[in-house]
């Protein structure tokens, strides 16, 4: 799996308020470092530290023109994944948040892209919230560092798997969901977890 040696790809599990915790994860070669954080400076810091190739955000990063909906999540929803509306006011203070920092990284010349963990695991075949499972897969396919250490929290959990997808989405193993006026969501092309085993 992890042929990218000495690329940082972060991975952001987004909370929709600073006093909530978002889980960031720092995934480099095979070691992956994961942690909760909260303020937007916080998330910032981190990334400006790492200078990283990619940060997989798990929110909306644009909103819907009309309605609840944008195109990316309407075609993730025909493929079978199932996304909650970017437009609905409880997800509006979310990806209003996610845009602002979104803003912060891409003007510091780092590549962002949208991501959503629960349709990753999905697309890779492993459980959608069965959290010690799902840790457990992620060691197998051979990541160390944090989760060799403690069970994570879900949101570390979710971030790993941004990361994972940023990942795949370097090497060309995934698909683009959406279009440039509502914004894009990357997912992985289907396949079982196993054959991403070292």
């Amino acid at each position: 799996m992890l042929r990218l040696k000495g690329k940082v790809i972060i991975g952001i599990d987004l909370a929709g308020k600073e006093e909530n915790p978002t889980g960031l994860a720092i995934l480099k070669g095979q070691s992956v470092r994961t942690c909760l954080i909260y303020t937007n400076r916080e998330i910032f810091e981190s990334i400006i530290r790492e200078k990283p190739r990619i940060v997989a955000i798990d929110a909306p990063l644009k909103l819907p023109k009309i309605g609840i909906f944008r195109k990316a999540d309407k075609e993730l929803i025909k493929k079978g994944y199932r996304v909650f509306p970017p437009g609905l006011p409880a997800m509006k203070t979310l990806s209003l948040r996610a845009i602002e920092l979104n803003r912060l990284i891409t003007e510091r010349g780092i590549q962002t892209i949208e991501v959503h963990p629960t349709s990753t695991r999905k697309a890779l075949n492993m459980p959608a919230k069965d959290w010690k499972e799902i840790q457990s897969i992620l060691k197998c396919i051979g990541l160390k560092g944090s989760l060799s250490e403690r069970a994570l929290a879900p949101h570390e959990l979710d971030a790993v798997t941004a990361a994972i997808t940023g990942y795949l989405y370097m090497r060309g193993l995934t698909e683009i969901l959406g279009d440039g006026e509502e914004g894009f969501i990357v997912v992985p092309i289907r396949q079982d977890w196993r054959r991403l085993k070292l």
